[in-house]
């Protein structure tokens, strides 16, 4: 155990959290005892039915009562390095100028006006997300709650060596040399930061958790009106598996009727086909909680702190920009993999528009596109008339438009329009000129050298 003493060490020199490097140390012990997280299919059956989010009861007065114990959380640490970025993925523009931190903020606002409650925003940053995002928050001067602090911090935890779990060595880089531990890390981020606490004295009960990323998570009142009725300590909300959701994780249940959720990288690879098979599991997880604050408390006093979630052993390189850098391995856990953990936790039927996340490019322009539209309470909608078609599909070839800057540089003018769209696929290195308009299914293909420029006000009809 010489080399997690060592680990342990390092994270103590960072001064990190008693409880992050106890729960680091859990980890790396069931490393070490031969686990690899790994979920098979045979230890797991596909989930039937579920309870739907649209077939609930309206109950304004109960929902009320729970708003004002209520407060939203989003996982704030993303700095979106797969889209090139460097600074915090909230600060983005994503539509009508907006970001996803100011769409956020106009979604709590309007809740509270509508509801009467004070409802308060709380972000988890990473050190790397912390100041810029604050900052940007600084304008809204109605925001702040009293009692409640606007963010806390999430842990990192050490790369380990791939070839004896050592922690990994960059003098040149010493950032390479840390991780985050996933969006796990929310529960004993909440316990060693005090924010747990702190909000269970102002009398803070439920939490609405969600990635900043996802603009359709808002906060329901008629999902919180049955949670807290239903008592349940911790509910998941799920939507239907398509084709474009076979690596996502999903929800399923241990023969006890236990629910858990699997990830890709808990899948052995002769289940990688049952993983994937959106027919026999139907439902994945959008990453979006609901938890009784006192039942975290109490399930964290019960284990030490140390919540005990599967863990995900993930194998990178130490430079993710640098496929030929030394492999490493990463100790993580998912957010969502506590409904594990709860007695009673439970999941929740939702429709797909509560789940519009943008993790690249293609998402990008369907949502600053005229296919979405940006309503006055903050939630973003497909425009009328796309309610039956839904959301239309963008591939962007990945050699010129992976990076934020490459894409912005080939939609200057501004995204084309999408409305009547119903899949645009772009091969090459094109550049749209403004105004231009889509419908139908089109493909636009260059194959030669330079980059071709689609002329302003061009129709492409497919």
């Amino acid at each position: 155990m010489d080399h997690l003493d060592a680990a342990l060490d390092k994270m103590r020199a960072e001064r990190l959290p008693d409880v992050a490097v106890k729960t680091f140390a859990h980890y790396y012990e069931r490393l070490c005892a031969g686990e690899h997280g790994l979920l098979a299919e045979c230890d797991i059956q596909p989930v039937g039915e579920l309870p739907d989010a649209d077939e609930l009861p309206e109950d304004e007065a109960l929902a009320r009562e729970a708003l004002a114990q209520t407060v939203v959380i989003k996982l704030n640490g993303g700095l979106g390095t797969s889209m090139g970025m460097t600074g915090p993925k909230s600060l983005l523009e994503v539509k009508d100028r907006l970001t996803f931190l100011d769409i956020t903020v106009r979604q709590i606002l309007d809740l509270r006006r509508r509801m009467d409650a004070a409802l308060p925003l709380v972000l988890m940053n990473s050190f790397a997300t912390r100041e810029a995002s604050l900052t940007a928050l600084e304008p809204y001067a109605e925001l702040p709650v009293d009692g409640v602090a606007a963010d806390f911090l999430q842990s990192k935890v050490p790369k380990l060596t791939a070839e004896d779990l050592s922690p990994v060595s960059s003098p040149d880089d010493p950032s390479l040399e840390w991780a985050p531990p996933g969006h796990g890390d929310l529960y004993p981020s909440l316990l060693s930061s005090g924010m747990l606490q702190a909000l269970l004295g102002r009398g803070y009960r439920y939490a609405f958790v969600a990635n900043v990323d996802n603009l359709g998570a808002v906060m329901e009142p008629r999902i919180l009106a049955w949670f807290a009725r239903e008592q349940i300590p911790f509910l998941m909300e799920v939507a239907d598996r398509t084709s474009a959701d076979r690596k996502g994780g999903h929800l399923a249940q241990r023969p006890d009727g236990g629910l858990v959720l699997r990830e890709i990288a808990q899948t052995p690879d002769e289940d990688v086909d049952a993983f994937q098979d959106t027919t026999r599991h139907r439902f994945f997880n959008t990453n979006s909680l609901w938890i009784d604050l006192r039942a975290l408390a109490d399930v964290l006093d019960a284990r030490g702190g140390v919540l005990g979630l599967p863990m995900i052993v993930n194998r990178k390189t130490i430079d993710p920009a640098n496929s030929s850098s030394a492999p490493v391995i990463q100790l993580e856990t998912a957010i969502g993999a506590a409904i594990d953990v709860f007695d009673g936790a439970r999941a929740i039927r939702v429709r797909r528009e509560r789940f519009a996340p943008v993790k690249t490019t293609d998402d990008l322009l369907a949502l600053r596109s005229d296919a979405y539209v940006l309503r006055d309470d903050g939630r973003i909608a497909l425009a009328a008339g796309r309610d039956g078609a839904g959301a239309p599909l963008v591939q962007l070839d990945g050699r010129f438009y992976k990076l934020v800057r490459d894409f912005e540089a080939r939609f200057a003018a501004g995204p084309p329009s999408l409305v009547e769209a119903e899949r645009l696929t772009v091969r090459g290195d094109v550049a749209f000129g403004a105004g231009v308009v889509v419908r139908g299914a089109v493909t636009v293909e260059h194959d030669g050298d330079g980059q071709e420029r689609i002329d302003d006000g061009a129709l492409l009809e497919g």
